[in-house]
């Protein structure tokens, strides 16, 4: 064996040696954080998503994108959340570190999602459809032709908020004027719909009794809203999601073969008969789906 084969072999096994160094350590850092955590993780171990559930209920995905250098440079994350908090870290850190700062961050946010909540629930919101936890503003039918749209600051989130009239040039002046006499009246141990309705000053809009909207959800597994065309899935070829967590503050959808099979790739997951017991993935709700032979 030349020396340029025998350099190739060594730097080979170096490589392959901190490969499964970098492996080992991921396993035994996700198993700290908890398995039933875990969302989902990429084939090179670089990428992984935690679901972490806050005081309400809501169910949150941290990403955390690693790389080769991992722990000696920080990790990259990412959330749907108004602002990302500033990670601290050092060579000691791992990912239940990241998980834990990101827990206490949403936490600090729980009054910002409150009020959006109030508003949603209190009048017509016309946009956005189906916000993200990130969307920090409400566009809000008024009547009269006129919408309002409020933006909610994350950090002071009970605060009078930024606003913008939408109608015609007459209605705007009027509502325009209005909110600068009135905004004195701005109360922040009141809740933010009787504050609007103290500034406005008008009946303001419920929402509509209208159904949800008829599109199709995504899985929350194959994150599609079809299953393939695929003649090994049988009478599910092409279906859409058929199975929905019971959980309200959750309510994620599934396909019930995708979330079979990843309830089957889990150790706590229970069998009885062609029913299969476990968690969702999201937030960790008791689900039960029944096994049907794809072919």
């Amino acid at each position: 064996m030349d020396a340029n084969m025998e350099d190739a072999d060594e730097n080979g096994c170096q490589e392959l040696g901190k490969s499964s160094s970098f492996y080992r350590r991921i396993y035994s850092e996700v198993e700290d954080v908890g398995w039933e955590h875990l969302v989902r993780m990429g084939e090179d171990l670089t990428f992984l998503s935690f679901r972490v559930i806050d005081e309400k209920g809501r169910v949150h995905i941290l990403e955390i994108t690693l790389d080769t250098t991992y722990p000696k440079s920080p990790p990259s994350i990412s959330a749907d959340v108004p602002r990302i908090f500033n990670l601290d870290w050092s060579r000691n850190s791992k990912l239940k570190d990241v998980v834990a700062q990101f827990q206490r961050h949403v936490d600090k946010l729980q009054d910002f999602w409150s009020t959006l909540d109030d508003i949603d629930r209190s009048f017509w919101v016309v946009d956005p459809k189906d916000p993200p936890f990130a969307m920090s503003y409400r566009q809000i039918n008024i009547g009269n032709d006129c919408n309002i749209t409020l933006s909610i600051n994350p950090n002071d989130p009970r605060s009078l908020p930024e606003c913008r009239f939408l109608g015609s040039d007459s209605k705007v002046n009027l509502l325009t004027r209005k909110w600068k006499i009135n905004c004195k009246r701005w109360l922040k141990d009141r809740s933010f719909s009787e504050n609007l309705i103290s500034i406005l000053d008008i009946k303001l809009p419920e929402p509509p009794d209208v159904r949800k909207d008829d599109q199709q959800a995504e899985c929350g597994v194959c994150y599609a809203q079809y299953l393939p065309i695929d003649d090994e899935l049988g009478s599910k070829s092409g279906s859409a999601t058929d199975y929905t967590c019971e959980n309200n503050n959750c309510s994620r959808a599934f396909h019930s073969v995708c979330l079979g099979d990843w309830l089957r790739s889990i150790t706590t997951t229970r069998q009885s008969f062609d029913v299969l017991f476990g968690n969702c993935p999201y937030c960790s709700n008791p689900v039960a789906v029944r096994m049907i032979a794809k072919n």
